[in-house]
């Protein structure tokens, strides 16, 4: 699921414009008339669109947001009730896989400017996050029932905290693989992270049996496991 729809309308086309500078040249390095110059428009012309940068770069966090929240929700309502939880997270995944290739500016953004945002603002993109991760952590656990919350919201959180390292990885060409190969790469480490929790029962199985420690579900019961801790970090 690609977070983009039809073609875009001048309003959007400032923002992709807004992103990208402000993610190659900072919030404060971006001038009104640049980005109204990069879409063709003069600054004042730019002002029938958004009163200013700061309304500009509210719409491109919140606007994010909300559309891999709304994403993902289309994603659990077309699997429907009883629906297969892999395929279902594996959806999940394509989703944000897609965000992060074509989205990448909105990702530096959110690292470098959201506390820029109003308060109002980034406690929305906050709320919006927060439900997006709760997202995946209720299919992450119909897939690995025997996985505890607080465990499945951390490698939810690792998931993310993979995908949107894209920024780091430059333009395609080069030194870097283009972006069929990219998506490939991080779609099997993605996997490959969520299925280590099913390796995580057999460890901890094995544990139990050589040790005769923990119940039978494989949890920890010396009070010094990780089931309490909640991460830090939020989806972008």
């Amino acid at each position: 699921m690609s977070t983009r729809t039809a073609a875009p309308t001048r309003r959007e086309q400032i923002l992709k414009q807004a992103a990208r500078l402000f993610a190659e040249r900072g919030f404060h390095g971006v001038g009104v008339d640049e980005i109204g110059a990069a879409v063709g428009i003069s600054g004042p012309g730019l002002y029938r669109h958004f009163p200013g940068k700061e309304a500009m770069l509210a719409e491109l966090l919140v606007g994010i947001s909300s559309r891999l929240l709304d994403g993902g929700r289309l994603r659990v309502r077309e699997a429907g009730p009883g629906g297969d939880p892999a395929a279902l997270l594996a959806a999940l995944i394509d989703g944000h896989i897609d965000f992060a290739l074509d989205d990448r500016p909105l990702i530096t953004l959110h690292d470098r400017e959201l506390d820029r945002l109003r308060d109002s603002d980034r406690r929305l993109v906050r709320q919006f996050q927060r439900q997006y991760v709760e997202l995946w952590v209720t299919v992450v656990r119909e897939l690995y029932p025997h996985v505890p919350e607080a465990r499945a919201r951390g490698a939810v959180h690792a998931v993310f905290g993979l995908l949107n390292s894209t920024p780091r990885l430059g333009p395609y060409g080069g030194g870097t693989p283009g972006r069929a190969a990219t998506e490939s790469l991080l779609r099997r480490l993605a996997h490959g992270a969520f299925a280590a929790l099913a390796e995580d029962r057999e460890d901890r199985a094995d544990r139990a049996d050589r040790h005769g420690g923990g119940g039978a579900d494989g949890e920890d019961r010396d009070g010094g496991g990780d089931g309490d801790r909640r991460p830090d970090g939020e989806g972008a």
